[in-house]
């Protein structure tokens, strides 16, 4: 069986419920992960997230009652709030125009591209709880690519996707028709033991079709 640092970062990796608020990421751990993040592939290029990284203590306790009073969110080293686009998507924004023109291709060719995004995604964009569902789905290959990347660190983390949306955006100030809170996600360092990493046999999950 092939055994590389990615396979070890997946057995290190569990959703750590309590991390040791006494340890801190550093600013190159931090850096190391959200670059992990930035990174990540997106449907058409759009790279439609953002990520709000908190580290504050008194704002982190601000947002643990509307996030399920889960300890994961004032014990952790650094909070990270993953936003999913809404404006930004969307043709009339200009800001897929500018995705496709980083390409340096020919500028016909890039009218073509934003035609057949324009086309494709009309549907997507008729509403923006439509974009959101289009977009959050993308901020979550970020999302387990920053949590493997942390892993092969040794730094543990926690999707948490228990929390009030409007709430947690209310008091971070998002403005929802920009942005909406798609995830978030704890870093830092157990305290407790890693529990056995249940998960279903291969054969269970794997259809092959020769």
């Amino acid at each position: 069986m092939i055994e590389n640092d990615f396979s070890k970062a997946m057995d290190f990796r569990h959703a750590c419920k309590r991390f040791d608020e006494t340890k801190k990421l550093s600013d190159e751990e931090l850096h190391f992960i959200l670059e992990a993040g930035r990174k990540s592939p997106s449907s058409f290029g759009m790279e439609p997230w953002k990520f709000v990284v908190i580290s504050n203590d008194a704002l982190k306790e601000k947002l643990r009652p509307v996030c399920w009073n889960q300890q994961q969110v004032t014990t952790c080293s650094h909070l990270v709030v993953i936003l999913a686009a809404i404006e930004s998507v969307k043709p009339q924004s200009g800001i897929p125009a500018k995705r496709f023109g980083r390409r340096h291709l020919p500028p016909e060719q890039i009218e073509g591209y934003i035609k057949l995004y324009s086309e494709f995604m009309a549907e997507t964009f008729s509403s923006d709880e439509k974009t959101f569902c289009w977009t959050a789905r993308q901020t979550y290959i970020a999302l387990a690519n920053m949590m493997t990347g942390a892993a092969s660190i040794q730094i543990d983390s926690c999707p948490l996707e228990g929390f009030e949306k409007e709430k947690v955006e209310e008091i971070l100030d998002i403005d929802p028709a920009k942005w909406q809170v798609s995830v978030i996600v704890a870093f830092g360092h157990r305290v407790d033991p890693q529990p056995k990493q249940i998960r279903l046999p291969l054969e269970e999950i794997v259809t092959f079709i020769d």
